[in-house]
């Protein structure tokens, strides 16, 4: 199965939140477990040296000269029975190109987990969109191949105002709950139109990891559960 983790707005915590279930999957199925990073961030999430090597930009920008399979060649070991698949440098380029290393992941026989980063154009989707492909294309065209998709979010109405609008329908939604917030989880299903799938309190115990570069090995028992959970949901 593959899950694609995604956001309408920066910083709301969408790359720590595929981390967190591809690091908790990991665990959990012997088949092991791949975190394809769109974003960039997945590196410095987990507290894994950043790959000097090829990634998916170099896999997008080589066309037909170097096949599907060549994929796998481009992963590295994060932790036990987690594989991490890197973004590399350079633009995400070609989407067509994009969409097909998206069929390969869905027919991966390990729990995939994708962090499609922001999909959110500034200034909103222009008419001639499918002419001026560029990152967001690509990562949006990954993502809408996934077998779940979900938007991570807080209860924030800048964020929602966005998600309104988003680009694409999520499946589900991933809220991270701030105290002191007016906005319910009720109202963020009702404006994004989709059910809460996971739920996760702002922990600042989580930031600390991210900090320290130990997310990969350890995160607190509260979050491990609820990530666990929606994995057997």
């Amino acid at each position: 199965m593959s899950i694609a983790c995604w956001s309408v707005k920066g910083g709301v915590g969408a790359s720590v939140v595929a981390a967190l279930l591809a690091r908790q999957a990991a665990e959990m199925f012997s088949s092991g477990a791949l975190l394809v990073d769109l974003d960039g961030d997945a590196p410095g999430v987990l507290g894994v040296p950043e790959p000097s090597s090829p990634g998916i930009a170099e896999w997008l920008s080589a066309e037909d000269e170097v096949r599907i399979d060549a994929l796998r060649l481009l992963e590295r070991e994060a932790a036990e029975n987690l594989s991490l698949l890197p973004r590399g440098s350079g633009p995400l380029r070609h989407p067509e190109r994009a969409e097909v290393m998206s069929r390969e992941l869905s027919a991966e026989h390990r729990e995939t987990v994708i962090d499609g980063g922001c999909l959110w154009r500034p200034g909103g989707d222009s008419p001639d969109l499918k002419s001026k492909p560029d990152e967001i294309e690509v990562r949006r065209a990954v993502v809408a191949q996934a077998d779940r998709s979900w938007l991570v979010t807080r209860p924030c109405f800048l964020a929602l105002r966005r998600a309104a609008r988003a680009p694409l329908q999520p499946s589900g939604v991933v809220l991270l709950q701030e105290a002191g917030r007016a906005l319910t989880p009720n109202d963020v299903e009702d404006v994004v139109g989709a059910p809460l799938v996971l739920r996760l309190e702002v922990d600042p115990a989580v930031a600390r990891s991210v900090d320290a570069g130990v997310l990969v090995g350890r995160f607190p028992n509260g979050v491990a559960k609820a990530v666990q959970q929606a994995w057997k949901d």
